[in-house]
């Protein structure tokens, strides 16, 4: 199953805030889809993914400042 997550507009941290939330509602083996516009969010999200055992299965710019990666739950 999949879970799409747009935060399109906030500012960071929100978005991490929000993938960190969204993760504890799909179960393992789900994937959460995050798009963002947050740069910084760029370094960060696949950091937490990693740093919490999570597996990045997509990561790609979808616009001048847009993003969306795909995070496989552990």
């Amino acid at each position: 199953m999949q879970k799409k997550l747009a935060v399109m507009g906030m500012v960071c941290p929100f978005p991490l805030v929000e993938a960190k939330q969204a993760i504890e509602e799909i179960h393992s083996g789900d994937e959460l889809i995050v798009e963002f516009d947050c740069t910084q969010g760029t370094e960060s999200i696949p950091r937490w993914a990693a740093e919490a055992g999570h597996e990045v299965t997509n990561f790609e710019q979808v616009g001048e400042a847009a993003w969306t990666i795909t995070i496989k739950k552990k």
